[in-house]
């Protein structure tokens, strides 16, 4: 290739050369020059400077993609440039002279300077934002754009081309275009799950060149059902073609609907596409404003002549069609030879082999009934099976209660423990985020109940006041068309009851699928007589304190739902500029993410003010403008007013020092009734506050035409009203955060309402101050910044719900029937009254105003309270406060509250307020809070997007059409039951398989070492499922290994008699133990999982029972007796150990294990969990010889597999480096022999080894040699190795060539050369492998 510089261009502004290079490449049949390579000199100017009113040349081609990268580029850059035609020959003396239409689209300065190339030309027109933020975003955006060009361009035209008819079809061709472009599509998906665009938070010149690239293939190609599973990409693309600057330059982008194209349909980027205007000499794709205008239309273009091609490239193809030709021949040859052999028969051995883990257990027990396990193991483990009838029978033997085997009144040396459930919504069931919180919990609760403390786990459940609202509106609206209104409120509460009782036990079901080991009888729902009882206690006693007041001050405020929600109902919504949102009642999207200025006139004079919002419809309520106190521009204004456009409201001028001087013009306009910042400002300088909002979102106190209208129509019409008079200034987009109801997805709104409020400060020092004197402890100490955060700048707390499911607040407004008694306000906390009953807040009443009872009326306040006013409470109302009960003597405070960190302060922290303000003392000691799950993309769980995932479907398994049909029961909208059954079948492509609650269970302890986020993979809980299968076979093994009619010794006890290897697992079993117990103690959940998984996966099942094998085949005796006490005492207490985390297997298999002492626990989750101080048998000793002798046995093993021994023994030979070694080596020889299925195995020190061998090194005191001589062809060996040497070192080279080129390391992706170097690092060490084998069979022959 050729580096030149365009002459003629250095005088364009300064006497430099200009700093842009182009590359021009020779192929054969001609020159390519620039489109797709274009660099910049470090002092590269702007295109402003080096070129006015350019002439910019486009593509005679109907499809360019690279004339609409150009043309959106030039709309984002907002430059003015001559379009000219080029559907002509060109002529000489013109600009684009000397270049072929290849190089298409070029842009001309008229100092005659030109650039060609779409990505040059792009690159030149855009805004230097669209280039990249920083080195790292400018390189990903020229990645992003030599990939639209080099890989995804080809494919979409190849794809695109055949179906407009541009291209003769070539099946192969398509095909493989359509393969790579279904990959590309997969890509593109996975990189956007994530992201808003390809590169940063706003467009970049990436996502023009990818979107353009696409463009044909979404107008044309993908039809609906190819573009479903895309959910990412579409969104995306849509994003981008809706962008203003993107319609002005391509016009509306229609989706391909699945009929073919038109004839004469044209696409993005082609002539006559889009709003046509005239420029020079032909009509152009529209390009924004500022486009110079030119001439009348020319005739269409004439079909350009087919390229004459040289004889290389003749030569070329005509070797290609004939290897094609061969491989065409040969596929053919091989069909007709599969057609004349016999047809196989199916081996029905595989089959059953895949259907053998679907095994149900099939014996009549009636529920409570213990399982009948006299009968024979399944041959493999099946979660249907084992998890049958147990919890029925653990629930009925009463094992889950606290007085299980103990007296309550008598105390218990072993404590106490005592959990309460976070108790879950009634409104639907469980999520995988309640099974990590169920799995640890009982995996706690069992833990200590084994362990011998008084345990209780107290279930309940929430009503879940405005969840469940929503959920019965909808129901009731789609079943009988009527609202709650149409019902009126004691009808409509029924209908919720009713509602609860049909669907509020799925969430019990679930929790005792989940092996979930609570005390049913105390089961709680926060709406029971008992719970709501202490709900109105808590509200009378606070409220007599003066912790409860009345107040009017600004609410979240959700106009469909027509009632304030909290802090936690509102998600944050970011938007990186200007953006399109559907809102509930609004038949058209709502336009967000725009910053809108316009003036305010000051009042005598012609002088005004700018201000910017981004709601504008808010500025009807403005009742000041405020300017930073130090802001030179303003010092004139002090005493000033602005005059409001539309009515004869006077607006101060107020000096505030929380403007922000350097935010667009350093004034602001302040609506104290509608934001909470200005409402601030409001009180601090006595402004008026101007609610222009009702309940529904309509607009009122505001002037014609204004009056009546929907917030969201108000907001055009204030902005057309502003234009019309001359104030509006200009709208740009602006990033901004656009708050919205998780429940009902309106906006929300801040509005002033008077509502109830707890005064928090002082009971949140209480509660800070627990933790800093370590009185209340937070696991992970890294919460606990955050729990300060929130306790040391708390605000109060709102607890009313304009909602008609909850506890009514227990509040009367009071109406004295006496004129010498003025008539009170609803905001006035004086005219408001408490009472446990109506007698009680009358005689209340009447005493606060000296009047008689007689004379007093009463009126409840129909709002109820916070759903987390009650959760506050859970802890001590379960127990019947405030009647001082027996179980609230019993077990409050209690021992741990487990939640997930999200719900720190919403419920966690008003617990530990409540807990200390109402009972004087803490509610639990400890607070364990756990990660959030999300799916395995790291996204939330969200209905929406299809990834909640009920627990119960990866217990028992689901297809994806079961997946679908429960989006389809919901009450999702159907626009979002296609995107949530579009990500489900990206996910789950097969369904769920069955996992089975003990892997379920097992996955969620062993994830928690994530941190704050687990990205649960399904495939992981699958993984756990075979580790059950390996658990299951072992005790399949050890039983008949223990034989019929076995019985244990009275204790787990040491002999003298034991083997190295029975030694060596009880060591194992050991620190097994200790590693449990203090885990459990910790919360250190994954350091149980591992030191379970490693103990029976790769100490019992891959090591001890080998080595019993042999003994269990020999002769009755001492050795063999002593191996089955020893195995008895490994699955006894293995078993016990995982039963916490994994009880239905556990039970399972400890239940066929014969029993040391007829009066044993009927249940292994009543048996003593295992403790130190019964296994005290740790030998670190000989933990450190074992390891050693299997570090030789996996040497060993991996000669076997790289000489392909599977079947074959060799005789091995372990060449130590001195007698030390030896000796400790000796006593395992026999172990290693049968562990590495050697012939003999002899252990030498002077002794040289026999030739023939292969060596392996297992440490520095110790070889392994296998005799191979004799046992393998060393010729056909080393043939096969060189051969294979051959093919090594052509890719050797290959990576060494190119990473040797000078700009390697510079052009090329770090993580590309990382995982480029770590290819070269793995071939070396290959190559090395291989010669040192070829040189081991050379001595062979």
């Amino acid at each position: 290739y050729q580096v030149f510089q365009p002459q003629g261009v250095s005088d364009c502004n300064e006497k430099s050369r200009c700093p842009y290079f182009y590359v021009s490449f020779s192929v054969p049949g001609g020159n390519l020059t620039g489109s797709d390579v274009f660099f910049a000199a470090p002092e590269a100017r702007p295109f402003s400077r080096m070129m006015a009113l350019p002439a910019l040349y486009l593509s005679p081609h109907p499809h360019s993609a690279h004339n609409a990268r150009v043309l959106v580029a030039l709309e984002y850059g907002g430059h003015r440039a001559r379009l000219m035609d080029t559907r002509r020959e060109v002529q000489a003396g013109d600009g684009a002279a000397g270049q072929t239409v290849a190089g298409l689209p070029a842009v001309e300065a008229e100092s005659g300077g030109h650039v060609w190339g779409g990505a040059a030309v792009a690159h030149l027109l855009a805004p230097a934002a669209m280039r990249g933020s920083g080195s790292e975003g400018a390189t990903l955006v020229r990645q992003w754009t030599s990939y639209a060009d080099i890989e995804l361009l080809p494919i979409a035209c190849a794809t695109a081309f055949p179906a407009l008819g541009l291209l003769k079809p070539n099946k192969q061709v398509v095909d493989r275009a359509q393969v790579e472009l279904l990959k590309t599509m997969r890509f593109l998906d996975d990189h956007l799950r994530l992201r808003t665009y390809l590169v940063g938070e706003k467009i970049t010149l990436a996502d023009v060149a990818v979107s353009c690239a696409l463009l044909l293939p979404y107008q044309h190609v993908f039809n609906p059902e190819f573009r479903k599973p895309f959910v990412n990409v579409n969104r995306w693309f849509e994003t981008c073609v809706n962008q203003p600057e993107f319609r002005r330059a391509l016009g509306e982008v229609k989706f391909c609907d699945g009929r073919p194209p038109e004839s004469g349909e044209k696409s993005a980027g082609g002539l006559g596409r889009g709003a046509e205007r005239e420029v020079e000499g032909a009509p152009l794709p529209a390009g924004g404003p500022g486009h110079e205008r030119g001439a009348p239309q020319p005739t269409p273009a004439p079909t350009p002549a087919p390229v004459k091609k040289t004889p290389a490239q003749l030569k070329k193809e005509a070797a290609k069609r004939e290897k094609m030709d061969k491989f065409l021949q040969k596929q053919e040859k091989m069909k007709e030879q599969q057609q004349k052999m016999p047809e196989k028969k199916p081996k029905v051995e595989k089959k059953e082999k895949k259907d053998l883990g679907v095994i149900t257990y099939d014996i009549a027990t009636p529920p409570g009934e213990k399982k009948d396990v006299s009968c024979p193991m399944p041959d493999s483990y099946s979660p249907q099976y084992v998890e049958a009838s147990w919890y029925s029978w653990w629930e009925k033997q009463g094992f889950f209660k606290p007085e299980y085997g103990r007296d309550l009144s008598e105390p218990n040396p072993k404590g106490m423990f005592m959990i309460c459930i976070p108790p879950p919504n009634v409104t639907g069931s469980l999520h995988l985020g309640h099974a990590l919180t169920n799995a640890i919990q009982d995996s706690l609760t069992r833990w200590h109940r084994m362990c011998g403390a008084t345990t209780l786990w107290n279930p309940g459940c929430d009503h879940a006041g405005i969840a469940t609202q929503v959920v019965v509106e909808k129901r009731l609206w789609r079943e009988s068309r009527q609202t709650r209104h149409d019902l009126g409120r004691q009808r409509f509460i029924e209908q919720v009851w009713r509602w609860k009782h049909e669907k509020g036990d799925r969430i019990y079901h679930q929790l005792r699928r989940l092996g979930s080991s609570m005390d049913w009888d105390r089961a709680c729902f926060t709406m029971d007589p008992k719970l709501s009882a202490a709900v109105e206690e808590a509200f009378v006693r606070l409220h007599d304190d003066g912790v409860i007041y009345r107040s009017t001050r600004l609410v979240n405020w959700s106009c469909t739902l027509n009632s304030a929600i909290s802090d936690i109902e509102v998600d944050k919504k970011e938007l990186a500029g200007r953006t399109l949102l559907p809102v509930p009642n609004y038949p058209d999207k709502v336009e967000f993410g725009v910053l809108v200025s316009f003036a305010y006139k000051l009042e005598g004079s012609g002088e005004e003010v700018v201000v910017a919002t981004t709601r504008i419809e808010t500025m009807l309520g403005d009742t000041a403008v405020a300017v930073h106190p130090r802001d030179p521009r303003y010092q004139g204004l002090a005493g000033k007013f602005a005059v409001h456009p539309f009515c004869d409201r006077k607006l101060p001028i107020v000096f505030d020092e929380f403007v922000d001087m350097e935010f667009g013009t350093g004034a602001v306009k302040i609506t104290p009734a509608h934001d909470q910042n200005d409402y601030e400002v409001g009180m601090r300088h006595g402004l008026q506050f101007i609610n222009i909002m009702d309940d529904n979102g309509y607009l009122i106190n505001v002037p014609e035409p204004f009056l009546g209208m929907k917030r969201f129509d108000a907001r055009k019409a204030v902005l057309e009203a502003l234009t019309q008079k001359g104030l509006f200034k200009e709208l740009k987009d602006n990033p901004m955060v656009v708050p919205v109801c998780s429940r009902s997805k309106d906006i929300v709104e801040p509005l002033l309402k008077p509502q109830w409020y707890v005064r928090c400060s002082e009971m949140a020092k209480m509660a800070s101050d627990a933790v800093r004197s370590g009185e209340l402890r937070i696991i992970p100490d890294t919460h606990i910044k955050t729990w300060f955060g929130w306790m040391d700048n708390i605000r109060d707390w709102c607890i009313s719900r304009q909602l008609w499911w909850g506890h009514q607040t227990p509040a009367y407004f009071i109406t004295v029937n006496d004129p010498s008694v003025p008539a009170g306000e609803d905001a006035d906390g004086r005219y408001w009254v408490s009472g446990r009953s109506l007698d009680v807040a009358r005689r209340k009443a009447a005493e606060r105003f000296n009047v008689s009872p007689d004379l007093i009326s009463l009126r409840q306040d129909e709002d109820v309270l916070d759903t987390w006013f009650s959760s506050g409470l859970f802890p001590f109302s379960i127990f019947g406060w405030p009647d001082q009960t027996e179980d609230f003597k019993i077990f409050y405070p209690g021992t741990l509250l487990e939640t997930g960190h999200d719900i720190l302060f919403f419920w966690v922290a008003r617990m530990v307020m409540l807990g200390l303000k109402l009972t004087g003392k803490l509610p639990f000691k400890e607070v364990y809070l756990h990660a959030i799950v999300r799916d395995t993309h790291g996204r939330k769980m969200s209905k929406s997007l299809g990834n909640v995932i009920d627990p119960l479907d990866v217990i028992m398994g689901i297809s994806l059409e079961g997946l679908h049909s429960q989006l389809l029961d919901s009450n999702l909208e159907p626009a979002e039951i296609e995107r949530a059954q579009a990500g489900q079948k990206s996910d789950y492509p097969n369904g769920i398989p069955e996992c089975g609650t003990d892997a379920l269970r097992f996955a969620l302890c062993a994830y928690t070492s994530q941190g704050r986020d687990i990205n649960l993979d399904v495939n992981r809980v699958l993984g756990y499922r075979h580790f059950c299968n390996k658990l299951w076979n072992a005790t399949r093994f050890a039983l008949r290994g223990l034989a019929a009619g076995y019985q244990p010794q009275d204790t787990a006890q040491r002999s003298a008699q034991e083997s190295l290897m029975d030694r060596w697992i009880l060591s194992r079993l050991s620190h097994a133990v200790e590693t449990c117990n203090r885990g459990l103690k910790l919360y250190d959940f994954p350091a149980v999982t591992t030191a379970i998984y490693n103990f029976w996966l790769y100490e019992l099942c891959d090591v001890y029972l080998e080595c019993v094998k042999p003994v269990f085949a020999g002769e009755e005796g001492p050795v063999m007796w002593t191996a089955r006490d020893t195995l008895y005492t490994a699955l006894d207490i293995a078993l016990r150990l995982i039963s916490p985390i994994m009880p239905f297997i556990s039970e399972e298999l400890y239940q066929r294990l014969p029993r040391r002492q007829p009066h044993h626990p009927p249940s292994i989750s009543v048996t003593p969990y295992p403790q130190s101080e019964e296994c005290d048998w740790r030998d670190e000793e000989l933990d450190r010889n074992v390891d050693f002798a299997l570090s030789i046995i996996r040497t060993t093993r991996s000669l076997r597999a790289d000489y392909n021994l599977t079947k074959t023994r060799a005789h091995c030979y372990l060449k130590c480096q001195d007698q030390a070694t030896a000796d400790l080596i000796g006593p395992f020889s026999s172990y290693i022999q049968t562990l590495s299925s050697c012939m003999s195995v002899s252990v030498l020190v002077e002794e040289n080894c026999p030739a023939g061998c292969a060596i392996g090194i297992a440490s520095d005191r110790c070889s392994v040699h296998l005799l191979l001589k004799g046992l393998i062809d060393a010729e056909k060996e080393v043939t096969k190795l060189r051969n294979k040497r051959e093919e090594i070192g052509k890719q050797l080279a290959k990576l060494r060539e190119k990473m040797s080129t000078a700009d390697y390391s510079t052009k090329v992706p770090q993580k590309i050369q990382e995982m480029e170097a770590e290819k070269l690092r793995q071939s070396e060490t290959e190559q090395q492998k291989v010669e040192e084998a070829m040189r081991n069979f050379e001595k062979m022959m």
